[in-house]
């Protein structure tokens, strides 16, 4: 896809189709990555973003057990009274 570089200010811009907006869920702001050879735009996302429905899904497949204990056969509790 060719876009055109358009001036705001003393700077370039461009403009994304609605189409390409909704497609990525783009809101308010976007990451913009600088690699070697090209650029790359992607949505910004919340730190943990989702956790809570793959959470869900784990319970409800029964594939949200511990994997460490809790408590170790050889800590003292006692050190933290």
């Amino acid at each position: 896809m060719e876009l055109a570089l358009i001036a705001i200010g003393n700077s370039k811009g461009i403009r994304l189709p609605k189409a390409v907006i909704k497609k990525y869920h783009l809101e308010k702001t976007i990451e913009l990555v600088l690699e070697k050879d090209h650029i790359k735009l992607r949505p910004v996302r919340k730190a943990r973003e989702g956790w809570d429905n793959q959470f869900k899904k784990m319970k409800e497949a029964k594939d949200d057990r511990m994997l460490l204990p809790d408590v170790f056969e050889d800590e003292n509790l006692d050190e933290w009274k």
